[in-house]
Parts: C-alpha cells; sequence; structure tokens
C-alpha cells in the first residue's frame, strides 16, 4: 500500500495523539494558521471559509464538520479549504467548553431545566452510554431475533442532541464572525507583505539579468 504507515502505531499511541499530536497544539495551530494564510484567494473569500468551518465544528454533527462546512463554504462563497481548515477550532481542548456553552444556550432557547454542573457530566455521560448501547442492540437486533428498543436513543435525542443543535446556532454564529472579521486584515496584510517581497525579488532577479547582459564578453 503506497500510503500505509511504515511504523505501526500501538492503539494507546493512536488515542493519545487524538488528544496531543505530535508537535503539540501550538505547532498544529501554526500550521493550519499557515495554511490559511498562503491559500491563493481574497482576504473575504478565506474569511467567508473560516466563518463556516468555526460554525461547522459548534454543531454536534461529530464526524461530519467537514461536510457541513464544505457545504456553508459553498452557500457563503467562502473558500472550501478554508472551511475545512476552520473546523479544527473544535478539537479535544475545546468540545468541552463548546458543548457546554451550545447545551445551555439550548436549554435556554427552548425553555427546557438545564441540570447543575455534577448532573451535567454525569447525566451527559449516562445518555450518551445508554444511547451506544441502544445502536449496539439495535445493529445486533437486526441479525437475532432480540426486539429493537430506541428507549436510550430518543432520550439522548431530545435532551441532549436537539438542545445542542438548536443551542449551537447563536455561539456557532457568534463565533464564526469574530473569526472572520479578525482574518480579513490579518490575511490582506500577510497577502500585501508577501507581494511586496515577491516584487522586490523579482526586481532582485531582474536587475541580476540585466547587469549580466551589460557585462562585456570576454575579448570585446
Amino acid at each position: 500500500m503506497v500510503f500505509k504507515r511504515r511504523d505501526r502505531r500501538p492503539y494507546w499511541r493512536i488515542v493519545f495523539e487524538f488528544f496531543w499530536p505530535r508537535g503539540g497544539w501550538a505547532r498544529a495551530f501554526h500550521y493550519v494558521k499557515h495554511r490559511l494564510r498562503r491559500l491563493p484567494d481574497t482576504p473575504e473569500k478565506i474569511a467567508r471559509g473560516i466563518f463556516a468551518g468555526i460554525f461547522a465544528a459548534f454543531t454536534p454533527l461529530f464526524g461530519l464538520h467537514f461536510v457541513v462546512a464544505g457545504l456553508l463554504a459553498l452557500v457563503v462563497r467562502g473558500n472550501v479549504i478554508a472551511a475545512l481548515l476552520g473546523t479544527f477550532i473544535g478539537n479535544p481542548l475545546t468540545y468541552v467548553p463548546i458543548g457546554v456553552i451550545s447545551l445551555e444556550t439550548g436549554y435556554w432557547l427552548l425553555g427546557m431545566r438545564a441540570p447543575g454542573k455534577h448532573g451535567f457530566v454525569h447525566g451527559f455521560g449516562a445518555k450518551f452510554i445508554a444511547a451506544a448501547n441502544d445502536l449496539k442492540e439495535n445493529l445486533w437486533a437486526l441479525f437475532t431475533d432480540n426486539d429493537a428498543n430506541w428507549h436510550g436513543l430518543t432520550i439522548f435525542y431530545h435532551e441532549i442532541f436537539f438542545p445542542y443543535l438548536v443551542g449551537s446556532l447563536i455561539p456557532g454564529v457568534v463565533a464564526g464572525l469574530v473569526g472572520y472579521y479578525i482574518s480579513v486584515p490579518l490575511i490582506r496584510a500577510y497577502q500585501a507583505r508577501r507581494r511586496g517581497v515577491l516584487k522586490a525579488k523579482l526586481a532582485a532577479l531582474r536587475a541580476k539579468s540585466a547587469a549580466k547582459s551589460a557585462k562585456p564578453k570576454n575579448g570585446q
């Protein structure tokens, strides 16, 4: 296989690097920033892509953030690559605060009673486990005589997923707009500086070429 890793990583290392990638999150952040600044597009279009990526990261559609970001970037006429890179605002270090903010906002918008801090963590974990267990048992029921039971999934949808989805809209838009308005001047300044550097290099090459042409040949 062409893309197969030569060094097979143990499972514990795969899990560890999911939460703490090689080089740390600072290196990952600088890599994303570097890639965003060098995209060949207008600052506004790149920033609209960043908005789409940040918004997608606030939704509970885990595993589909790239798809949501890409589709939203097309809708707002943003850069799709910038949208995909923008989703990295959602990572194991930020998912907890993003989830808490989105859920609390969803409970408030829907008029639902939000659990306390201890109840939030315990309730979320218990409902998630119950939903995952229902999903596993229902998949197994397709191949056996067992009856499907959707009780845990129903509770998870009504008390976690739907409030999370509704509540992610406001903070997702706010965070996306902040990312947009911060990105536009930064990308514009970087692109202007880069154009200046490229012009200086081109002028130096032209001057060097002119000097070589003006230099008298041997014997003349």
